[in-house]
């Protein structure tokens, strides 16, 4: 769990330094999406360790597919120019897949209605990506 904490810290790190080198803004919806995740989070927490790593699961997969279609649109644009951004994101990418995986080694899919739950928080999740690219 220790290593990936440490590894999410690194991607807002390193997210929020490209963030000022591509001139981008955060999204304002930002302090809505942290108490939401927090929520998100704490509630799948009560659910005991398989419902925690359920969430991971969901979000993990979320964020990968979210990832790839990112990698696919800078392919296309211009890979020459996005080099670096490109292998910054693949590498948080399979992190975020090594992620997935612990959940399901560790009794994701033990989770009270975990197909239910799983979808319902990917449908967040595609709700926030969406939402978020928007403002």
């Amino acid at each position: 769990m220790q290593k990936m904490w440490d590894q999410e810290k690194d991607h807002l790190k390193k997210f929020n330094e490209l963030m000022v080198a591509f001139r981008v803004r955060p999204t304002i919806l930002m302090p809505f999406w942290n108490v939401v995740g927090f929520a998100l989070g704490a509630g799948t927490a009560l659910l005991g360790r398989e419902g925690a790593m359920a969430c991971t699961v969901a979000v993990e997969e979320s964020i990968a597919h979210h990832y790839n279609n990112q990698i696919r649109t800078l392919m296309e644009e211009d890979p020459e120019k996005y080099e670096e951004l490109l292998q910054v994101i693949k590498r948080f990418r399979d992190e975020e897949l090594e992620h997935h995986d612990i959940g399901l080694e560790h009794d994701a899919e033990l989770a009270p209605a975990y197909a239910i739950l799983k979808k319902v928080i990917q449908a967040g999740c595609s709700a926030a990506i969406y939402l978020s690219e928007r403002f």
